[in-house]
């Protein structure tokens, strides 16, 4: 019962399938910028697009959808949503420049010190450029999933 239920809910197939597809899209879009295949962005936070974004936006919009644009559950989701992706585009985003300039510090100021070498994730948020294609990814997906589902 549980499991036919989960196989039937259309809001949480559509936030995985944006966020599936956000993540696998990564990786081609990383050889066009670099030229160089690299199957780690697939699992990794940050890139192009926010599969953040592109899992939060298209479960409100499937809620949307699914439920009406008139419904609290819907205004929870937006009110949701914007917190995840200003939190991607903004805290997360901070968070990665000041790991890599912290980097820059310790590789500068520690070479040939018996200090702990090892440097932090630049990688942790967003740029808007990439918060922005996951929302469009993920109201793509939520629309296109509408569709198939109805």
């Amino acid at each position: 019962m549980i499991l036919e239920a989960l196989l039937r809910n259309y809001v949480l197939w559509t936030a995985l399938t944006a966020w599936f597809l956000a993540q696998a899209f990564k990786v081609p879009i990383d050889y066009f910028l670099n030229r160089k295949w690299n199957w780690a962005v697939a699992v990794r936070a940050g890139g192009m697009p926010s599969s953040h974004s592109a899992l939060i936006v298209s479960a409100a919009y499937a809620i949307g959808l699914h439920y009406g644009f008139d419904t609290p559950v819907f205004a929870l989701a937006v009110a949701i949503a914007m917190i995840v992706v200003y939190d991607a585009a903004g805290v997360r985003r901070q968070a990665g420049m000041q790991a890599e300039k912290i980097n820059v510090i310790v590789s500068e100021l520690l070479k040939g010190h018996p200090i702990s070498q090892q440097q932090l994730r630049e990688v942790l948020g967003h740029t808007p450029l990439e918060v922005l294609g996951g929302i469009l990814l993920g109201l793509a997906v939520a629309q296109a999933m509408w569709f198939f589902w109805k």
